[in-house]
C-alpha cells in the first residue's frame, strides 16, 4: 500500500465522500464477524423493548466506516495512529431491500510537518442527521 504524502496535503482538503447503505442482511453478517448478537440489532420486538424505533446499526460498525473512510483517504490502515469517535445517534435500519444510507466525509483540520501526521475531522450523517460526533483521526503520511 502507498501512504499519502504530505507534501500533496493541505489544511482544509476534502476527503472523497463515502457512502454505504446499510441493511439488515449486513447488520446480520456484521453480529456474526464482531460477536454483537445483541437483539436490538436485528429484532424489531427487542428494540422496540428497549426503547428504540426499531432496529439500530451496531454502533461499532458505523465507527467502522469511518475508519475505513481514512484509511481509504490516507492509502493504509496502518497509518491511522489514532481514532476517536462519538456516537451522538442511533442508526436505524428499516426492514426492507434498501435500509439506510450512511454518509461519511472529512477534512484535514491540522498538519504537523515534524512528526508528518495529519488530524482529520470527520462526519458521518444519515438522512442528513450527524451520527458520529467529535469524529477525529490521527494519520501518518510519507
Amino acid at each position: 500500500m502507498s501512504v499519502r504524502a504530505l507534501d500533496d496535503v493541505r489544511v482544509g482538503d476534502v476527503l472523497e465522500q463515502l457512502e454505504v447503505r446499510l441493511t439488515r442482511a449486513d447488520l446480520v453478517r456484521y453480529a456474526g464477524a464482531s460477536l454483537d448478537m445483541n437483539p436490538i440489532h436485528w429484532s424489531d420486538r427487542a428494540a422496540r423493548s428497549a426503547g428504540l424505533d426499531g432496529v439500530i446499526a451496531h454502533g461499532m460498525l458505523t465507527m467502522a466506516l469511518g475508519a475505513r473512510l481514512v484509511s481509504d483517504w490516507c492509502g493504509d490502515p496502518g497509518a491511522v495512529l489514532e481514532y476517536g469517535v462519538v456516537f451522538t445517534r442511533p442508526v436505524p435500519v428499516p426492514d426492507d431491500d434498501e435500509g439506510v444510507l450512511v454518509v461519511l466525509g472529512g477534512r484535514v483540520s491540522a498538519l504537523d510537518p515534524a512528526a508528518s501526521t495529519a488530524m482529520l475531522a470527520l462526519t458521518a450523517t444519515t438522512g442528513g442527521v450527524k451520527v458520529l460526533g467529535k469524529s477525529t483521526a490521527l494519520v501518518r503520511l510519507s
